[in-house]
């Protein structure tokens, strides 16, 4: 599914990063950044802009293909790795920040990754997270359309632990990146630090 999405000529989601990481990044610690579900990599492409060392991690060589060819159009370098988060090592104090913006993915695989985050960042590392909320269901503009992909503030708290959070919030807004996401949105943002 994803291939053949990406496999579009032009970006689905834009070359421009999420507003909310663009708002938020000044919060990322200088060092290593995993971008999780990074598609096309506008927004691994955005960090390593800042001078983040980046990696960009999805299952679609197709969108890690894409991510590389805007890196080199911007002049930044990000290492990518295809791999499937249900079977990623995020390895143990590893990384200064990590960043999801719109990783929906099968419960059993969010637990997954979830319960590994605290293990993964460095003491004082950043979580940076934004997703739809259950709310964006039938608004046709953008995000998953089945309910079980979605996120709530309540199922952030109950499902990653170990984390001081230091901003959550649901709220609607207005989310124009390319075609795939355009239009008015109910999304949940997080920013945490592990202690």
């Amino acid at each position: 599914m994803w291939d053949e999405k990406y496999s579009a000529e032009h970006y689905v989601y834009g070359k421009e990063p999420n507003r909310f990481l663009a708002d938020y990044a000044v919060e990322l610690p200088p060092g290593d950044i995993l971008c999780l579900a990074e598609g096309e990599g506008r927004n691994a492409v955005y960090l390593a802009g800042l001078g983040f060392n980046v990696t960009a991690v999805d299952q679609s060589p197709v969108g890690m293909d894409k991510a590389q060819r805007l890196a080199a159009e911007k002049g930044v370098e990000i290492h990518t790795i295809c791999a499937d988060l249900a079977d990623y090592d995020f390895g143990t104090a590893r990384w200064d920040g990590i960043v999801s913006i719109f990783g929906h993915v099968a419960p059993a695989v969010r637990h997954k990754v979830y319960a590994e985050l605290h293990k993964a960042l460095k003491p004082g590392g950043i979580l940076l997270l934004e997703a739809y909320t259950p709310d964006q269901l039938g608004r046709g503009t953008g995000g998953p359309r089945s309910a079980d992909l979605l996120l709530t503030a309540d199922i952030l708290r109950a499902e990653i632990p170990g984390l001081d959070f230091l901003h959550l919030e649901e709220l609607e807004r207005e989310v124009i990146e390319g075609t795939g996401h355009s239009g008015l949105s109910a999304v949940v943002q997080l920013v945490a630090r592990k202690p």
